[in-house]
């Protein structure tokens, strides 16, 4: 059984601890050496995520039961646009369904708390294999960027597309 639930500043250490695992297991044949460390440090150190908080990035985190085993990052960017930050399952829970309950929590904050139509974007590394998981869950390639992040680094990132058009209906409206 898969939960998700809204994070708070409380679970800032939780959210560094699976960052911890997560991030690199997915970047480190990636990226160039010294880069996952730059990464950690720029968007998972306490005070980082504190200020992703307070500027209006909504954290949730996934259980598989009453284990840890993802989280995501959505924030809106205008009123029909929002940009899903972060979104990563440790690799033992990867292939169970939790990657795709993330992103339908996603695509459900984006349609409670936005004027529809709403694009949800989001920045994947072209050479991760989840562009393909995307892809499935019905984004699109928008563009192509070089991003520099600092340091000499880049994110060389597929800029992915979803337009969110109808309300994601809730458990509660659903009768369960």
């Amino acid at each position: 059984m898969i939960s998700i639930r809204k994070a708070t500043e409380n679970d800032i250490p939780l959210i560094r601890a699976l960052a911890e695992v997560v991030f690199p297991a997915t970047y480190e044949a990636l990226l160039p050496s010294g880069q996952v460390p730059f990464m950690m440090e720029w968007m998972y150190s306490a005070e980082s995520l504190r200020r992703q908080m307070a500027e209006g990035h909504t954290y949730y985190i996934a259980y598989a039961e009453d284990s840890p085993c993802g989280y995501l990052s959505i924030e809106q960017q205008h009123e029909t646009l929002f940009h899903l930050q972060k979104i990563y399952v440790l690799p033992a829970f990867q292939g169970r369904g939790v990657g795709k309950q993330l992103f339908r929590q996603a695509v459900q904050h984006v349609s409670a708390a936005g004027t529809l139509p709403a694009t949800m974007e989001l920045n994947v590394n072209r050479e991760n294999r989840a562009v393909d998981f995307y892809l499935k869950m019905g984004m699109h390639r928008a563009r192509t960027v070089d991003v520099a992040i600092g340091n000499g680094f880049f994110m060389n990132d597929y800029i992915m597309e979803l337009t969110v058009e109808e309300r994601a209906e809730s458990k509660e409206e659903r009768g369960f």
